[in-house]
C-alpha cells in the first residue's frame, strides 16, 4: 500500500469518528498527491486536487515547502493544471504564512519576467511573517538598484499589508451561551485528559464543553445566522487555571471565522466574556486569534442604605443581577462607542475590550500580525532611509512624575525595546519587552511546534537566554500516544536550538522534569522576563507570566513579548510563624486574609504580587509564586535579600551544571552561557554594584496585604465545596478552611504528594514523617494509598545521597522503572506509598486520575471538577489542597487529622519554616 492508500484509509476510519480527511504536513504525501494532479487520467485526481488546494498545512511544514514550488512551476508555466491558473497560484500562495512560500514569492518578485515580478510583489505586500534572510534578500535588491524591491520596500513603510485591511464592523450582532456558573477552568474548554489530540484541531474540538453544549451552540447559530455565539461565564471569570490555546482554539472552531478558506479548523475571532471578565492568560490567547473578550459585570454586590455589602447566613456577600445575559438573548457589541447593547439599551461601557491595540488585532485576524507587521515596517523604513509613518496606535507611555517603580515596572523599563528614550514608565504602558526565558511543555508543545512552522520560524531567536522544552506533562504514562508524539516533539524543538528533556539522539537520560521547576533553575538572574507555555510558569526569580503556545512560539521566534505593564499589590509579613505549621499554610492564609482585608475583592486578578519574601530561597519561595496562579494574579515577583538571592543562584548552577553533565547542553553552549550569567550576577551582588532587585520606597500599589503569622495557628486547606448551594461558588480557590472545620471525620480516599507545588524539603517531610510514625506505632500502615511523585530527578539523587529515599522506598509498594516506564494509567489504587516518576502526575488529569468520586487530599494546584478526580454516580469527586504533612498523615489514618493527631505527628519535624525580613526591602530612589 503507497502513502496516498494509507491516507485514504485513514480517511475512512475518521469518517466512523465524524471526522473530516487530516490536514496534510508531510511532504511525501503531497508530493504523491501532485504525481496524481499531473496525471490527467489518474482515478484520484480531484480528489488531490481537494487535498492540494484545501487541505495542506500552510507555514514551514515540509508539505507548504512542496505545494510552495508546485505552485512556483505553476506560474512559470513549467507545469499547467487546468484548474490551478497562475493568478489562482498567487492567490494560494498569500494564504501560506511565510517560510517556503515567501522564499517563491521573492524569487519571482526578483526575476527578470516584469509581467511575473510585479504580480508576485504585490502579493508580497499584503504578507507579514518574514524572517532575517527574507529581509535580506530584498534589501540586497533594493541596494542594487531592484525597482520591485523599492516598490515593496514603500509598501512596506506605509504598512499597507494593514492599512488595507477592511475596517473593524462598527456594530457585531452575539447571542449569548452560558458555558457554566461561575468560574470556567479551561480544562472546560480544552480537557486536560484529551491533551494528545491538541495538534488534530478538528478531534480537538469535539471535547469542548460537552457534545450537548456543542448541539446547542449549533441550534443557535441556526437561529441567528447573523450573530456570532459569545460564551460566558455566569458569575465567575472565563479562561482560568491554564494558559490554553487549545482552549480559545476549540471556541473559535465552534463560534469563530474560518482564517482561511485554504487552511482548514484554523478558526479566529471567537467572543467570550464573564461577569468577572477573562483570566488574564487567557485574554492574551484570545488576543492571538483577533478576538474579543467581554467583562460583564452583570452580577454586582447588593449593598444596604449605608453602602454596605449585604451579606447572607454563610457569611458571603450577596449579588444581585444588573441585566441578564441568559442563553439565547441577542446583543449588539458597538466597537466605535465601545459598549454592550441589548436593543437600544445600553449595558455596559466596554472600552477595555477596544483599545487602540486590541482594535488592531482584531482587525489583522491576531496579535501576531501586528507583532510581526511592525517590525517589517520599521525595517522597511531604516532601509529606505526614512522615517516611518505612524500607522499603529502608539505605545501607551504612562510616566508619573515623582513616583517610584515597582519591582514589576523596573523589570519592564531595562527590558523594554521601542520605548521613548530616557522615559520611566509606570503601570498601564504598552511595552514591548525582550524575553530571556522561554518554556515549553509536552502537551502544547505540538502546538507550539505547529505556530512556529505557519509563522515560518525555523531557529531561536538569538537574543533569547536560555529556553526549555519539557516531558512532564506525559510522564506518568508512556503510551502508544505520548510514544508517537514527544519523540517527534522532542526532535523538532532539540532541531530549533531549544534544550531539550529527551535526546532525539538517545545520547542523554529522558528526564520528566517538571517544566516550572527546571525554568525556575535556569532563571539565573531575578531581572529576567520568563515566558513559559503553562499558567504555573510563575518563577521565584525574575518574572514570569504563563502563556498560550502560541505566545510561546511567539517567544521563541523573536525573543520578545508585548504586554501593558501590570499593577502590583504588594504583599508583606508580619509576626512569628508557628513550629507545627508549614509554609503551605501560610500561601492559603495569604489568600484568605486579603479576600478578608478586601471586603471579598480579590485584589491579586490580573495584577502582579510582589511578594516580599525576604530571607527564603527560590526553591521554598517557589510554592508562593506557583499557587499565584489559582489566585488570578497575572504573575508574582519574589523580593528577596541579598544573601538568600546568592544561595537561590548557587542552587540554580548546581543544577544547570547536573544537566551539562549529562550531556543536554547543545552546539551554542546555552547551559554554560547561564552559568556564566549565574556567576556575573552573583559577583555584582556581593560587590555591591548591583544589588538584589527591590521597589522603591515611593512606588505606587494598588493595593498592599498584610499577612499575619501570628493568627495561623492551624493548618489551612483549600476545599472545591462541592456541595456549596450556590453553584458559582464551587470549585474555586477562595475558599480556604482550617483543620478544625474537618473535626477529624472527613474520609480520604487518597492523597497526592507531587507535582510543582512541592520542593525537596516536602519529599524530606514525607520520609520525616514516616519515620515519625514508624517510631511511635512500630509500624507505617496506610489507611488510603498515598501517591508521592518528586518534581526531579536532581531531587531524588539528592534524597538518594542524604538516606531518605531508601526510607521512602522501603514503605513503597511501587517505584517507577525509568527503564520500563508504565504503558498503561492506573485506573485503582491499593492502600499503599507509590513512588511515581517526576513530573506532574495526577496535577495535570491526562494521564494518571483517582478513582472516580473520591476525596482525594492533594499538595497539588488543581481542584477543578474532572480535573484530579471525576464524579460518580455515588458523590462528587473533590481534590482539597493541603501541605505535605497533612496530606500525608491523611492517608496514614484514611482521614484529616484533628489538630492534636497533626501536632504529635509532625513533632521533631523540620517543616518548611519562614522568618520575615527585619529589613525593608526598598531602594530611596530610582
Amino acid at each position: 500500500m503507497n502513502i496516498y492508500q494509507d491516507y485514504i484509509q485513514e480517511i475512512e476510519e475518521r469518517k466512523t469518528q465524524g471526522l473530516h480527511p487530516k490536514p496534510i504536513d508531510g511532504a511525501e504525501l503531497l508530493s504523491a498527491i501532485i504525481e496524481q494532479i499531473k496525471d490527467t487520467a489518474n482515478e484520484h485526481r480531484t480528489d488531490s486536487l481537494k487535498f492540494f488546494i484545501y487541505n495542506t498545512l500552510p507555514g514551514t511544514t515540509s508539505a507548504a515547502g512542496v505545494k510552495a514550488k508546485f505552485l512556483k512551476e505553476i506560474i512559470l508555466g513549467e507545469s499547467v493544471v487546468e484548474e490551478i491558473t497562475p493568478a489562482f497560484s498567487f492567490e494560494l500562495l498569500s494564504h501560506m504564512k511565510g517560510g517556503p512560500s515567501i522564499e517563491v514569492l521573492l524569487d519571482l518578485a526578483l526575476s527578470n519576467d516584469e509581467v511575473v515580478a510585479k504580480q508576485a510583489a504585490e502579493v508580497l505586500k499584503t504578507q507579514v511573517y518574514l524572517y532575517d534572510a527574507d529581509t535580506a534578500r530584498l534589501k540586497g535588491a533594493y541596494e542594487a538598484g531592484n525597482a520591485i524591491a523599492k516598490d515593496i520596500l514603500e509598501s512596506y513603510a506605509k504598512a499597507e499589508f494593514f492599512t488595507k485591511l477592511p475596517e473593524v464592523a462598527e456594530e457585531i450582532k452575539v447571542v449569548t451561551f452560558i458555558a457554566g456558573e461561575g468560574d470556567i477552568s479551561t480544562d472546560l474548554l480544552s480537557p486536560g485528559n484529551q491533551a494528545h489530540s491538541r495538534s488534530d484541531r478538528e478531534l480537538h474540538g469535539k471535547c469542548m464543553i460537552t457534545p450537548e453544549a456543542q448541539e446547542q451552540i449549533k441550534a443557535l447559530q441556526a437561529q441567528h445566522p447573523d450573530a456570532s455565539v459569545m460564551l460566558i461565564a455566569e458569575k465567575g471569570t472565563m479562561g482560568v487555571g491554564s494558559s490554553r490555546m487549545s482552549g480559545v482554539n476549540n471556541v473559535a472552531l465552534w463560534t469563530g471565522k474560518q482564517a482561511s478558506p485554504y487552511v482548514p479548523f484554523v478558526n479566529i475571532a471567537p467572543i467570550v466574556a464573564g461577569t468577572n471578565g477573562i483570566s488574564p492568560i487567557f485574554l492574551t490567547t484570545v488576543d492571538v486569534t483577533g478576538g474579543i473578550g467581554i467583562d460583564l459585570q452583570n452580577w454586582v454586590k447588593k449593598v444596604d442604605e449605608n453602602g454596605n455589602p449585604v451579606r447572607n447566613e454563610n457569611g458571603d456577600i450577596v449579588l444581585e443581577e444588573k441585566y441578564s445575559v441568559a442563553t439565547g438573548t441577542v446583543l449588539t457589541i458597538n466597537t466605535k462607542e465601545k459598549k454592550l447593547y441589548n436593543g437600544e439599551t445600553e449595558l455596559k461601557d466596554i472600552s477595555k475590550s477596544f483599545t487602540p491595540q486590541k482594535l488592531e488585532f482584531i482587525k489583522a485576524g491576531g496579535s501576531y500580525a501586528i507583532v510581526f507587521g511592525k517590525k517589517i515596517q520599521t525595517f522597511a523604513a531604516k532601509t529606505l532611509g526614512i522615517t516611518a509613518p505612524t500607522v499603529f496606535a502608539p505605545s501607551k507611555e504612562i510616566s508619573i512624575e515623582g513616583q517610584g517603580l515597582t519591582a514589576v515596572e523596573k523589570i519592564f523599563n531595562r527590558n523594554a525595546v521601542g520605548v521613548t528614550e530616557g522615559k520611566l514608565l509606570h503601570a498601564g504602558s504598552d511595552v514591548r519587552v525582550e524575553v530571556n526565558i522561554v518554556g515549553s511543555q509536552d502537551t502544547t508543545g505540538l502546538m507550539t511546534a505547529q505556530e512556529l512552522e505557519s509563522m515560518a520560524a525555523t531557529v531561536i531567536s538569538p537574543i533569547v537566554d536560555g529556553a526549555y522544552q519539557s516531558g512532564c506533562h506525559t510522564a506518568s504514562v508512556w503510551d502508544k500516544k505520548a510514544q508517537a508524539n514527544i519523540p517527534k516533539l522532542m526532535k523538532f524543538m532539540n532541531d530549533f536550538g531549544v534544550i531539550t528533556a529527551r535526546d532525539p539522539k538517545g545520547e542523554y537520560h529522558a528526564m520528566t522534569d517538571v517544566i516550572h521547576k527546571v525554568l525556575n533553575d535556569i532563571t539565573v538572574d531575578e531581572w529576567a522576563i520568563i515566558i513559559g507555555g503553562d499558567s504555573h510558569t510563575r518563577m521565584s526569580k525574575g518574572v514570569a507570566f504563563g502563556a498560550d503556545s502560541g505566545t510561546v512560539a511567539l517567544a521563541l521566534a523573536t525573543g520578545e513579548a508585548s504586554m501593558p505593564i501590570p499593577e502590583s499589590v504588594k504583599v508583606i509579613f508580619k509576626g512569628d510563624m508557628k513550629e507545627h505549621m508549614d509554609f503551605r499554610d501560610v500561601v492559603h492564609a495569604t489568600q484568605a486574609q486579603m479576600l478578608k482585608q478586601f471586603d471579598g475583592e480579590n485584589v491579586f486578578q490580573g495584577r502582579i504580587i510582589e511578594v516580599h519574601i525576604g530571607t527564603l530561597p527560590a526553591d521554598q519561595a517557589f510554592t508562593f509564586t506557583d499557587w499565584t496562579a489559582e489566585m488570578k494574579a497575572k504573575a508574582s515577583i519574589c523580593i528577596s535579600e541579598d544573601d538568600t538571592l546568592i544561595e537561590s543562584l548557587e542552587i540554580a548552577k548546581s543544577r544547570i551544571q547536573i544537566m551539562i553533565d549529562k550531556g543536554m547542553d547543545n552546539h551554542n553552549h546555552v547551559l554554560q552561557g547561564l552559568i556564566n550569567k549565574a556567576n556575573k550576577r552573583i559577583e555584582e551582588i556581593r560587590t555591591g554594584d548591583k544589588p538584589a532587585l527591590t521597589p522603591d520606597a515611593n512606588a505606587k500599589y494598588y493595593a498592599e496585604v498584610v499577612v499575619d503569622l501570628d493568627i495561623i495557628v492551624e493548618p489551612m486547606i483549600a476545599d472545591p465545596d462541592v456541595n456549596n448551594d450556590d453553584v458559582s461558588k464551587r470549585y474555586t480557590h477562595d475558599t480556604i478552611r482550617d483543620l478544625t472545620f474537618y473535626g477529624g471525620e472527613k474520609k480520604v480516599d487518597l492523597g497526592f504528594v507531587g507535582s510543582c507545588m512541592v520542593h525537596k524539603g516536602d519529599l524530606k517531610i514525607v520520609s520525616q514523617m514516616l519515620r515519625n510514625i514508624e517510631k511511635q506505632n512500630g509500624k507505617v500502615e496506610f489507611q488510603a494509598p498515598l501517591v508521592v511523585a518528586a518534581p526531579t530527578y536532581n531531587i531524588i539523587d539528592e534524597l538518594k545521597a542524604e538516606g531518605d529515599w531508601e526510607l521512602l522506598e522501603k514503605y513503597s509498594g511501587f517505584e517507577f522503572n525509568d527503564a520500563a516506564p508504565k504503558g498503561e494509567a492506573r485506573t485503582q489504587y491499593e492502600n499503599m506509598m507509590y513512588l511515581e516518576r517526576p513530573g506532574c502526575n495526577l496535577c495535570m488529569g491526562n494521564q494518571e486520575k483517582a478513582e472516580k468520586g473520591d476525596t482525594v487530599l492533594a499538595t497539588s494546584t488543581r481542584l477543578f471538577q474532572g480535573r484530579v478526580v471525576e464524579d460518580s454516580e455515588r458523590k462528587k469527586g473533590e481534590s482539597l489542597l493541603a501541605s505535605t504533612p497533612v496530606v500525608v498523615l491523611s492517608a496514614i489514618i484514611g482521614r484529616i487529622p484533628s489538630i492534636e493527631e497533626y501536632k504529635e505527628a509532625v513533632e521533631g519535624i523540620d517543616l518548611t519554616t519562614f522568618v520575615p525580613s527585619i529589613k525593608e526591602l526598598v531602594t530611596v530612589g530610582h
